[in-house]
């Protein structure tokens, strides 16, 4: 919704004006901006708009996902890095219900901009995993689930894993 730089330029105004409020000695207003500029902060980091559509991601709802995706008008220079990593990483799942091809590139590209979970780092991996081995490719999709289980630190992908070994040892 806002451009980055946009977001600090307004955390530091209103840091500013919290700064004079305790200047004049409202302590209470000065408090609550020094919680309100934190917020601006906070959605540098985190891109509201991203937020939104893993909001929409955990209802199985793809195509309110898709929408929120679509109001990031320039992702290379609205969003930082990691953040572009996520882009593409939803792109990628909401691809893969459909072009197996788009949703390769998308996971890569998001492989290589970064992601900060290990458990995002995985299933991105494993999904990688399941395209290669639709497309035949038997040894790098061996070794991209083996970086997958070693990556789910939590076993929260132990299942598809195995499922994915066992798929294989039929190619």
């Amino acid at each position: 919704m806002f451009n980055k730089i946009f977001k600090l330029i307004i955390a530091g105004l209103i840091l500013a004006y919290a700064v004079y409020q305790f200047w004049e000695g409202e302590i209470g207003n000065g408090i609550f901006l020094i919680l309100l500029s934190l917020i601006f902060v906070f959605l540098y980091f985190r891109n509201e708009m991203i937020l939104l559509a893993f909001l929409r991601m955990r209802k199985q709802d793809l195509i309110g996902t898709q929408k929120w995706l679509i109001k990031i008008s320039n992702p290379e220079t609205a969003l930082t890095t990691k953040q572009q990593g996520y882009y593409n990483y939803l792109h990628g799942i909401i691809f893969s219900q459909t072009n197996l091809t788009k949703a390769e590139k998308y996971f890569k590209k998001a492989l290589k901009l970064g992601l900060t979970m290990d458990y995002d780092l995985a299933m991105a991996k494993l999904s990688l995993a399941g395209i290669s081995m639709q497309k035949r490719r038997k040894r790098e999709a061996t070794k991209l689930l083996q970086e997958a289980k070693k990556l789910d630190k939590n076993n929260m992908l132990t299942e598809q894993i195995k499922m994915m070994q066992q798929q294989m040892k039929k190619i």
